[in-house]
């Protein structure tokens, strides 16, 4: 089984494709004029490395980020094009922070105090572990956040073989097309036939054109509602809205239903987005840490500047609590505003909860799922006895991120009880024989404040979820709260702000 190749490009499919829509189109895929074999190009030229400065922090700056996690990176990319002068500082001698992508030798040092790994696990440098596993939705808005900075030039993506999720104690896999739906024992056929009425409403649902609503109007009709109307069984409401819409319990359920379908939609449209697809989901060669360095560079490209390994950074805040500089060591630099994980502002966040995580070395691909080499699994909530979902991530030397012939799975969840790696375990019992693995439980924060009155624009920790779409969220927002204007994603608005 061999993943599909990727640049991302501000491209797609011609055909129109069902999904579910039980209306037998397959294999007839329009073909890009851009698209080569197994590949999707870019149109663009290699651009410059990370340019790492020990610059004078006598100077002043529009903006200071602290951490190089993806968050923070990305936000610096951006403000950076928009023509911000940002100073970007870490207290680490590396890039990624909590979404960094390590070795084996530096999991080791990391769980293990330093001890060697085993030789029969491979090469340290043959892997490239990340810390925080998330895959990414094909047409989600990190990808158009991609294309729109033009980061895309120095990042491959690989498609996911395939997304599963968890049904009455069945790893089942996740129909992509309208031949795995006919064959898929999630449901029976008279289910089917409803699921694909449903599916088809929210395909050619179009919030700005009335004519798509069937008289019901999403803002004030409830998500339950609309699953009533329709007349799903449980089970199919557990499986689209966990494995589809993703969502992380049911509390969706009494919400309005517009949000929803605009995730069903965004499931459908992502599996559609580039020919070859067997999930939503694309994922880039040697792992997540590559985001952050895309980034970083995209920054440095349009003057930003870098200094990692600076221990001591204190953000200094003046007497009404506001925001002055950040000093390190006998250097003070002054800015506007400061950008920042959470860690860098212990004392302006508060702790929402915990994820934990185990982190697999498997020698061999993840039982009842078609040896797939990359997928995601969700068990949801109700099928797990649980408050929340559990995520499986898995991949392998398919996406260079670990030696031939060995996976890396990782189980995550939203911690619950006192017990916390217990609570892995209906995921941990999917995986089969571990060869290795390590567990992480991390405390989640958020900002008690959004930034605009003291200056001070703070990243929320990372979820248990093993996509994208909840993080760039949290960007965006940062964004549009710094900026005073939310992103404009088109391909147009790029263009005039590269120019200026």
């Amino acid at each position: 089984m061999f993943a599909t190749r990727y640049r991302l490009c501000a491209i797609q499919s011609s055909v129109p494709r069902s999904w579910w829509g039980f209306v037998g189109v397959y294999g007839n895929r329009g073909v890009n004029e851009h698209r080569q074999k197994n590949k999707i190009r870019l149109d663009s030229t290699d651009g410059e490395g990370i340019v790492a400065t020990d610059s004078s922090m006598d100077e002043e700056y529009d903006a200071v980020v602290l951490g190089t996690g993806l968050k923070e990176c990305i936000l610096s990319g951006l403000l950076s094009v928009d023509g911000y002068r940002v100073l970007h500082m870490d207290r680490n001698d590396y890039y990624g922070g909590e979404s960094a992508s390590l070795n084996l030798n530096q999991m080791y040092e990391r769980f293990r105090g330093g001890s060697k790994p085993s030789e029969s696990l491979g090469s340290s440098r043959d892997y490239n572990i990340d810390l925080v596993p998330k895959f990414i939705m094909a047409n989600g808005n990190l990808v158009k956040v991609l294309i729109h900075t033009d980061v895309t030039k120095y990042l491959e993506f690989k498609s996911v073989d395939g997304s599963f999720v968890l049904n009455s104690s069945r790893v089942e896999k996740v129909p992509a097309t309208d031949w795995e739906a006919l064959r898929s024992p999630l449901m029976g056929l008279f289910e089917k036939r409803r699921a694909a009425k449903f599916l088809s409403y929210c395909q050619q649902y179009n919030p700005e054109d009335s004519s798509t609503w069937q008289q019901r109007d999403l803002d004030r009709m409830t998500m339950y509602e609309l699953y009533q109307a329709y007349g799903l069984q449980p089970m199919t409401v557990d499986f689209l809205g966990h494995a589809v819409a993703l969502h992380q319990d049911d509390q969706y359920w009494a919400q309005p239903a517009k949000a929803t379908v605009m995730k069903i939609k965004l499931y459908y449209e992502s599996i559609m987005r580039y020919e070859g697809l067997t999930s939503p989901y694309i994922y880039p060669l040697y792992g997540l840490g590559e985001l952050p360095q895309a980034f970083a560079r995209l920054s440095a490209v349009h003057g930003g500047v870098y200094m990692l390994d600076k221990a001591g950074i204190e953000v200094v805040y003046d007497e009404s609590g506001v925001y002055e500089g950040v000093r390190c060591g006998e250097e003070f630099v002054k800015s506007k505003f400061v950008v920042g994980s959470p860690d860098y502002f212990r004392e302006r966040v508060i702790k929402t909860g915990k994820v934990v995580r185990a982190m697999c070395v498997l020698d061999h691909p993840i039982p009842g799922t078609n040896d797939a080499n990359s997928l995601q699994m969700i068990l949801p909530q109700k099928q797990v006895g649980r408050k929340s979902d559990i995520y499986v991530f898995c991949c392998s030397a398919t996406h260079n991120v670990a030696p031939k012939n060995t996976w890396l799975a990782f189980v995550s969840t939203t911690v619950e009880t006192t017990v916390p790696e217990d609570e892995l375990l209906p995921g941990l019992r999917l995986l089969g024989p571990v060869k290795e693995k390590f567990v992480e439980i991390v405390d989640v924060f958020e900002p008690l404040d959004d930034g605009k009155t003291d200056k001070v624009f703070i990243s929320k920790g990372y979820d248990a979820t093993s996509h994208f779409e909840t993080e760039i969220n949290d960007v965006l927002d940062m964004y549009e709260r710094i900026t005073g204007k939310p992103l404009d994603l088109t391909r147009s608005d790029m263009s005039k702000r590269q120019e200026a």
